[in-house]
């Protein structure tokens, strides 16, 4: 209802906006309104990736070996690319309507058959994992093909979309008929052509904007999204641990080491990369800024997820005298990971380098010698906790005295 007081002109557009809501197919138009947020859609297909992100977890869980984090990495930065491409046409074409629903609720069933195909992806269900990853494909590409068809002034910007995507689609069904290793080989090329979109689409002279307020906050909610990956680990530490005293308290100390980690990026490396987004988004002479953002979250996400992995058999092994080496490695090749990824963010977008290698820049040869250590689960635990709560406190001190500018995430 039109609040009270409201001028005709204004009436006029509420009613506007009510008779296009009611419209069930509406074409695509571009999203640059204020203040704009995910929506429920988004949060629901971001649902299908948490399942994904459990699913990779789980293949590194079973093989804690080079070859184990290979593969879990590989398969990794098929989904979190499945996640941003779908991410980066909603930022610009989601009208919501019948169409977009229905094409957006495809690709989310075609995540899930891809997470539930990753348990024995180096065998025959590695088809079932393709052809979900080519379903997902053909969705975008049928909505780009949409925004062509409505939006000409949006071609330029559409049209690298559109044949990476495609021709990512071609590599992945061609691998159908190419025995493994050939098959991830021709994965990997589609996912590199498929990659080159963004980067092209950006450096058009007439490119159409990312919103840069709905941005950040998707790759934000994706780094929630991983983070929950320790959430979860300690819930399944102590239950299978059998509530024991060293599970307990490993798990407490894994919780507060995922909340510094939580706070490091939402309130510094994820704030101060924000506000470059917001105070240079729009200036079409630095596209390349959109470019950095979004593929140096590809680092955080796999190592975050790599840090659940190492914290849940920590915990299931907090009664123990020593963690394996495998578990060791993950965990120091995550926690550092993560820091030398928020270093290369902060520093790359705040401009501010010699803030960002104080904090987290100093953390990750910190880290990474004391996770390999060779200690009780406990003691190992405590001094990650204790080196990120430190990191934090550092980075808030920076916040305060003025050495690095953040906003809110």
């Amino acid at each position: 209802m039109p609040e009270q007081g409201a001028t005709p002109r204004e009436m006029a557009e509420l009613d506007q906006e009510d008779r296009e809501e009611r419209e069930i197919v509406r074409p695509p138009d571009v999203n640059q309104e204020s203040n704009r947020s995910a929506t429920r859609l988004e949060l629901f297909f971001d649902l299908a990736f948490v399942l994904f992100v459990a699913r990779c977890a789980d293949v590194l869980a079973k093989n804690e070996s080079w070859l184990g984090g290979l593969t879990f990495a590989a398969v990794l930065v098929v989904g979190w690319w499945a996640w941003a491409s779908t991410t980066l046409y909603a930022n610009r074409f989601d009208t919501d309507d019948a169409v977009f629903r229905l094409l957006t609720l495809t690709g989310m069933g075609a995540v899930i058959a891809m997470a539930a195909s990753l348990s024995r992806i180096g065998g025959a269900e590695s088809r079932w994992f393709a052809l979900a990853y080519v379903l997902l494909r053909l969705v975008l590409v049928a909505g780009y093909l949409r925004a062509w068809r409505h939006l000409p002034d949006a071609r330029p910007t559409v049209r690298p979309y559109l044949l990476g995507h495609a021709f990512g689609a071609v590599f992945w069904l061609t691998s159908l008929a190419v025995p493994a290793p050939g098959r991830y080989v021709l994965w990997g090329v589609g996912v590199a052509v498929d990659l080159l979109g963004p980067t092209l689409a950006a450096r058009q002279k007439d490119a159409i904007p990312l919103h840069m307020e709905h941005l950040p906050e998707r790759f934000g909610l994706f780094v929630i999204l991983v983070l929950g990956e320790s959430v979860a680990a300690a819930v399944i530490g102590v239950h299978e641990g059998g509530w024991k005293g060293g599970v307990t308290l490993t798990a407490a100390l894994a919780f507060v080491a995922t909340a510094a980690l939580w706070w490091s990026y939402f309130d510094l490396s994820g704030g101060a990369a924000k506000r470059r987004l917001l105070e240079e988004g729009h200036d079409r002479t630095r596209q390349g800024v959109h470019d950095f953002y979004v593929y140096a979250h590809l680092p955080v996400a796999i190592s975050l997820a790599a840090v659940a992995v190492g914290m849940e058999h920590a915990i299931l092994h907090g009664a123990d005298d020593h963690l394996s080496a495998g578990t060791r490695a993950v965990l120091a090749a995550g926690v550092s990971g993560y820091l030398a990824s928020a270093t290369v963010i902060q520093a790359g977008l705040s401009r501010q380098v010699r803030a960002a290698l104080v904090w987290p820049g100093l953390g990750v040869p910190v880290a990474l010698g004391v996770a390999l250590l060779d200690l009780r689960p406990p003691v190992l635990l405590a001094l990650l906790a204790v080196i990120l709560v430190a990191g934090v406190a550092t980075g808030v001190a920076q916040h305060r005295a003025g050495e690095i500018r953040t906003a809110r995430t």
